[in-house]
């Protein structure tokens, strides 16, 4: 079972696919799409959609797995530009009869380092665990690849990885 997990952001979209089966978990693809900072909105908002568009017909993962929205009190207008990102994001999926499951940040947390409220640096070294990835990966990119774990485990499968080959990086950065 493949599932893309995606972590939305205007300025950075993190995404993973990620193999899920009884021999265990396997990383297949990850990386980010970048937007320039001072491109008008309707514009990132296109590469977004285009670059995960892309991804999603390379891969046809079985279903993509990204974070519930929430709302910082402090911040409206982040959760409001958040939205905007999410919704192209499940526009993606939607155009190419994926299936979105939106999942809780606590659940994603618990699923991948056993803690519901753990910092992002913990599960960032829980998925290079479970995925066996050497070195350093965006922070973007392990959110992507907590969310796609955190969904296969919903699905039913374990979450420890089989001893294969390592993952390739992405051919296109959006």
């Amino acid at each position: 079972m493949l599932i893309l997990g995606v972590d939305p952001g205007l300025r950075a979209t993190g995404f993973a696919v990620v193999e899920g089966g009884v021999r265990g978990v396997r990383l297949i693809e990850h990386g980010v799409i970048q937007t320039a900072d001072g491109a008008p909105l309707a514009c990132r908002l296109q590469e977004i959609h285009a670059a995960l568009s892309r991804v999603l017909i390379r891969t046809r993962p079985a279903q993509m797995a990204v974070e519930d929205i929430y709302a910082a009190q402090r911040f409206p207008r982040t959760a409001i530009l958040m939205g905007h990102v999410r919704g192209v994001v499940c526009l993606a999926a939607a155009e190419e009869g994926v299936e979105v499951s939106p999942l809780p940040p606590a659940a994603i947390k618990q699923a991948v380092s056993g803690f519901g409220g753990a910092s992002k640096s913990q599960v960032q070294r829980s998925v290079r665990h479970l995925l066996r990835v050497p070195g350093a990966i965006s922070p973007h990119a392990a959110d992507a690849m907590a969310m796609a774990l955190t969904a296969l485990s919903r699905a039913g499968i374990a979450l420890h990885a089989p001893a294969m080959r390592p993952a390739r990086e992405p051919a296109a950065r959006g």
